[in-house]
This record gives structure tokens, sequence and C-alpha cells, in this order.
């Protein structure tokens, strides 16, 4: 059957929820209605169709029960239905007669859910900002289905379980452990990536460039096992004694180490330099005499930043270097790194005689990079104002390079 009751009274409950007159803010006459075109009801207007009379006869029933009025074209009684209003006064029974919620219902519900979730959680959070994002432009009158859905109070209740747990956990685990952990099923919080990733990027800058696999890994929960890779100068011990050491210039393309075997790892040798690397191409092809290289993998985790500060308390006096990206993404990842180690890093071949060495390989600016490259500049660059010269002059020339390319200049 097709149901025409419900088709016109859902889509005139639909007109009223998006109307003034559901939040009690019209400040003028206006009626809801639903218009008789050949876009909005077809069959109304097919010839060849046995609809005419049905439409008819379903639309003056509702008529009889009282949710609506029909308005006929030219006022011919019986022949052609221009359009039909809700009966405002009637929007109890309609919702009732359709077996449907009210939207300020969904409404109040999700305010009582996010007030009580905010008492919870710890202000500067992530899932802290989430709520108080979604509870004002809820009480504006606001969209929020980018993130959530009214209806699904259940699925908002998950989102911001998984938000929290995530912030939270300081456990090494894996993404389906998680999921049975908190949600007795190793597939809830997986569904759940899409939305998660995009509030996460939304609400911490830091992850504005970072897939969601990349994120969870900065709360120590991982897809698969994280590996660090290391190579060129430097000796790694797992053990005390010589049963388990690794002399790494033995091994071309280096060695990776698992998360979880990160805190056994001992390391010494001869190491002038430390060069984190931030692109996995670079790290195979690059060679460093008297360098320890670390694979980096963009936006350094927990993981990396643990060895990072074991190399730094072991090898205190060896120079350490970040070699990444000439663009936006390169230096925040760049700035990350220093803050979030307390390592005097320097920058490594990401000046400007690299931009104007391999000039006929530089990319023009996005919108989005001359956004983030002002912000970027707005901070403070204490003690490094070669830094500062080189935004500047990709400002100025509206170029940045790919780390890759920088293979054979050597400065």
């Amino acid at each position: 059957m097709a149901h025409y009751d419900v088709k016109i009274l859902e889509s005139l409950l639909d007109s009223y929820e998006r109307s003034l007159l559901s939040k009690g803010k019209n400040k003028v006459m206006i009626h809801i209605a639903f218009p008789f075109t050949k876009k909005t009801i077809p069959e109304y207007f097919n010839e060849s169709s046995l609809a005419y009379d049905e439409i008819h006869g379903v639309v003056k029933e509702l008529e009889q029960r009282g949710f609506l009025e029909i308005v006929w074209k030219k006022g011919k009684e019986g022949h052609i239905i221009q359009k039909v209003l809700l009966k405002e006064e009637e929007i109890e029974k309609v919702y009732a007669y359709l077996r449907r919620t009210p939207k300020a219902d969904y409404i109040v519900q999700h305010l009582q859910l996010l007030d009580s979730w905010k008492q919870e959680e710890e202000e500067g959070f992530v899932v802290w900002k989430f709520v108080d994002y979604l509870k004002e432009r809820i009480q504006e009158g606001k969209t929020v289905k980018e993130f959530v859905d009214l209806p699904d109070l259940e699925k908002t209740k998950r989102i911001l379980t998984a938000l929290s747990c995530v912030e939270k956990n300081r456990e090494f685990c894996y993404i389906r452990e998680f999921s049975i952990r908190h949600f007795a099923d190793s597939k809830v919080f997986e569904n759940l990536f899409g939305v998660l990733g995009k509030i996460m990027r939304r609400f911490r800058v830091e992850f504005a460039d970072m897939d969601i696999y990349q994120i969870l890994a900065e709360y120590n929960i991982y897809h698969t096992p994280d590996y660090v890779y290391l190579k060129g100068e430097g000796i790694l011990d797992f053990q005390k004694g010589m049963e388990s050491r690794i002399n790494l210039t033995y091994l071309e393309q280096g060695i990776g180490i698992s998360g979880a075997d990160i805190e056994k790892v001992r390391i010494s040798g001869k190491v002038k330099k430390v060069i984190t690397i931030e692109n996995l191409t670079t790290f195979f092809r690059w060679q460093e005499k008297n360098s320890l290289l670390i694979y980096l993998g963009g936006y350094h985790n927990s993981v990396r930043r643990e060895l990072l500060c074991r190399v730094h308390q072991a090898l205190p006096d060896a120079k350490y270097l970040h070699f990444g990206d000439i663009d936006v993404g390169g230096f925040e990842i760049y700035r990350d790194l220093c803050e979030k180690t307390g390592i005097p890093f320097q920058t490594y071949h990401m000046g400007i005689l690299e931009l104007q060495y391999y000039q006929e390989y530089t990319k023009k600016l996005t919108e989005n990079d001359q956004k983030r490259l002002n912000s970027l500049m707005e901070k403070e660059w204490s003690g490094q104002k070669e830094i500062a010269q080189v935004l500047q002059y990709m400002e100025k020339k509206c170029v940045k390079l790919e780390q890759e390319i920088v293979r054979d200049y050597q400065s």
C-alpha cells in the first residue's frame, strides 16, 4: 500500500519541526503546508493511475480527524487539491497517530544526557568540549546532524562513552580488545570511527591531519602492533649482558621494535646525531654517518615519545634533529615534537635553501595551507629565528615541498 496518510503527515511534521512554530518563536502568522505538485506526489497527477481517488479519500479522512485542512485549486471542492494545511492545534494527535516522538522530546532527552555527562568529565578533555558544543547548538535550535542523530539517544551515549574511555586509557591495547572491554562487543567501537575521528580532529588542533588510527595511537590503542623503526649508528640492548645486543650498523635498513617492547630497550654507542624522519621512504633511503635515524611516521605517538626520551637520556650529548616536509604540517609536527618530548630538536633540511634548490618540485599552498600557515606564524618561535624566516618565505612565495624529493643536495 502507498500509505499516503503517513507520507503527507510525516512531511507536514518535518516542516513543522524545522519551523519556528515548534519552538514558539514565530512572530508572524504562518501555516505548515504540503503542496500537491508533480514532484511531491506524482501519482496524483498520473491520469493512468488509480491513485487520484484513493488520495482524495485518504486526505478527506485526515481532514475529518481534524489533522489538516484541504485547500482546493480555484476553490472547486472535490476537484483538484492545491495543498493541505496542518492543524497546529491538533499536533499532539498527529504525533500519536503516526506513533512518532516529537523532536522537542528528543531535545529534552539529549540536554538531560549532556548535563549529566558534563558533570562527570574533566574540563579540557575533548568529550567535555564536545558536550559543550552540542548543548550550545541544541539550545540555539541549530542542527547537530554532523555528529549525532537526535532520535538515536543510545548512539549518542556510545559516542560519549567511546570518547571518554579513549581519553582516559593508559594501558596498551588493541582496538577490538578496547571495544569488548567497554561495549561487550568487538565491533561497536570500530563502527563509531567515522564520527570519533571528526570529533577528535575538530576539538584538538594537533589531531587536525591525523586519521583515526594515528589518533588512537596517542592513547595507546592500536589496530596492529605499533613499530618504531631505527637504523644507523647505535647499539641496542634488550637485557643485561651481551646475549641480546644488536649493532644497528650491521643492518642496512634498520630494525623495527614493537611498542610493547620499547620499555625493554637500552641504547648506547658513539652517536653524534639523532635524526627523526617524518616519512618512511626518506627513512629507508637516507644515510648519515655517526647518526641514529628514527622513523617518526608523521605525528609521534606515545610509543615513539617514550623511545625518544629513553634515547635522549642515554645520549644527552648528541645533536637532535628533525627532518620533515617543508610545509605547514611538517612544522606543526616539529613544534609538537619539541613541546611533548622536551628535547631541544632543531630542524634539518627544512629551510629556505632547500625550497630554492628544489624550486621546480615545490607545490603551491592551498587556501587551507595559507590559513594554517598564518596561525603557525602567530605562534612564538623564540630562539628559532630561522624557522620564522622559512615560514615567511613560504607565505611570500606561496610554496611547500615534500620531504621525499630532498635527496641529492647536502648542506
